[in-house]
């Protein structure tokens, strides 16, 4: 996830979007993607009561704002663990600050460092997903309190990057069952239905959709009755694309995609094989074991290592290795004929 604004750090190491710098550097990735003839979208978020005051204190004074400038917020004074610091409550005033940086976030991303669209992060106990559920939430304004209350928060940042980018330029990510970060609401269905039914409406992108890892291994009919997305999926219908993640490997990417066949656009994202696995394609084509991630690496920071340095599979490079010989034999043969003429 991409931040927005000083305002919504906290993360040792984390990326922005927000400087000149910052969009110079996205837009020599973004380059190198359009060049392959693929797209790209930027995940953009806001910490709140995850953050480490520490460190987001730090951050503003990197950035050349006073110390103490920014507040460690959240939508309610509850810390996501025990242990945690407990933040204050974000004032009406703040709100509306962050929703303008949502929206200057996914114009720099989009006009200026070149990605295709942006997704808000909406989910995994993120600011956007404090205010949606009641374990983060227990305000007594119009941000609290209600299913619609707490879905206004989300509904104008989305309003706001849509206007800022466009409809087709944007998209938001929801995790209804994840119970990270002190997250998880006793009875999620109703407000994650409110919420996504307000969102058909402005024709976003894409909907981005964590799955319950063990309600997506039961067919559609059990799920109904467990922690599933599939109502969530069948509202959502044919408005526009849905990617599912979490957990899924090749054979149960390839059933939830034809099990909603004809009554949702369903797309599969698949994170951390891909790091795994650099020719995680080929494997899969091939029927090759995937290779684990070592999660003790998935955060180094300045370190390749656990990011760049797992290795191809043996067939892989043993067919990489035919082609090039193919190919340089190829222009061998080209070169003979060339000076056979002579």
């Amino acid at each position: 996830m991409t931040l927005i604004s000083p305002r919504a750090c906290g993360y040792p190491h984390s990326p922005g979007i927000w400087t000149n710098e910052q969009v110079a550097a996205w837009k020599a990735v973004t380059a190198a993607v359009h060049a392959q003839g693929s797209r790209i979208y930027l995940q953009i978020g806001a910490l709140g009561r995850v953050a480490n005051p520490r460190v987001l204190e730090e951050d503003a004074v990197l950035f050349g704002l006073p110390r103490n400038s920014v507040r460690f917020t959240a939508p309610s004074p509850i810390p996501c663990s025990k242990g945690h610091p407990t933040p204050a409550e974000l004032t009406t005033e703040e709100i509306n600050t962050l929703v303008k940086d949502f929206a200057a976030a996914a114009r720099r991303a989009v006009f200026d460092a070149e990605f295709d669209g942006v997704e808000v992060h909406g989910g995994y106990g993120y600011l956007v997903d404090q205010f949606i559920q009641d374990t983060s939430n227990q305000r007594t304004d119009c941000y609290g309190g209600s299913v619609e209350n707490r879905s206004r928060f989300a509904l104008q940042v989305m309003r706001a990057v849509v206007d800022a980018v466009g409809p087709e330029r944007s998209a938001i990510r929801l995790s209804p069952w994840c119970s990270w970060q002190g997250m998880r609401m006793h009875d999620p269905m109703p407000q994650f239905i409110y919420l996504i039914q307000q969102l058909r409406g402005l024709k976003l992108a894409y909907l981005h959709l964590v799955e319950a890892f063990a309600a997506r291994q039961t067919n559609s009919a059990e799920a109904l009755f467990g922690d599933s997305n599939d109502i969530l999926i069948r509202m959502w219908g044919m408005t526009s694309p849905i990617i599912l993640n979490h957990g899924f490997d090749a054979a149960s990417a390839i059933e939830a995609i034809e099990r909603y066949i004809g009554v949702a656009d369903i797309a599969v994202s698949i994170a951390a094989p891909f790091m795994a696995n650099p020719d995680l394609i080929y494997r899969i084509q091939k029927g090759i074991p995937l290779a684990l991630p070592d999660r003790s690496k998935s955060h180094s920071v300045m370190d390749p290592d656990g990011y760049i340095t797992y290795p191809f599979s043996d067939e892989w490079k043993a067919e990489q290795d035919a082609r090039l010989r193919e190919t340089n034999l190829g222009i061998f043969r080209s070169a003979m004929e060339f000076y056979s003429t002579y």
